[in-house]
């Protein structure tokens, strides 16, 4: 298993695990179009973000993606955590800690000083395993408005 950076030949793969993804979260639905647009602009601008798969043997099992912003609490650049997703039958080999592993270490190597994720409420196997990676709970409850 390899961890590498996505190209734009892997959004077809990467469109298959987001709408995995998107099936588990109550807020999500998967749309190809839209998921194709938004990997399309992070590949390609990479101020805005990075994408790293993970392959077995040249196919995309696994998929971490870091969003870049500035914040102004701690008046440095920081990170969200995106979209962390491995394939049902993939999972529980240490893929998803890798992946992690690989966001956590580009967030440092691009001076950010703060990674934040969200998950389902429901979701306590996610929770957990966040949990183990170091990440905890905030104080902060997450709200928003469709625009």
């Amino acid at each position: 298993m390899q961890i590498t950076s996505a190209t734009v030949s892997d959004i077809p793969a990467l469109c298959e695990l987001l709408a995995l993804l998107f099936t588990q979260e109550a807020d999500f639905q998967p749309d190809e179009e839209t998921q194709r647009r938004g990997l399309v602009h992070i590949l390609n601008n990479p101020d805005v973000g990075l994408i790293f798969v993970a392959r077995k043997q040249a196919k995309v099992i696994g998929m971490v993606n870091l969003l870049f912003t500035f914040s102004t609490a701690l008046g440095e650049k920081v990170a969200l955590l995106e979209d962390l997703i491995v394939l049902p039958n993939q999972r529980g080999n240490g893929i998803g800690s890798q992946l992690l592993k690989k966001a956590i270490e580009m967030a440092r190597l691009n001076y950010c000083h703060r990674i934040t994720l969200l998950t389902d409420s429901v979701n306590e196997s996610a929770q957990r395993f966040y949990q183990k990676q170091g990440f905890q709970f905030s104080a902060m409850i997450p709200m928003r408005v469709l625009l």
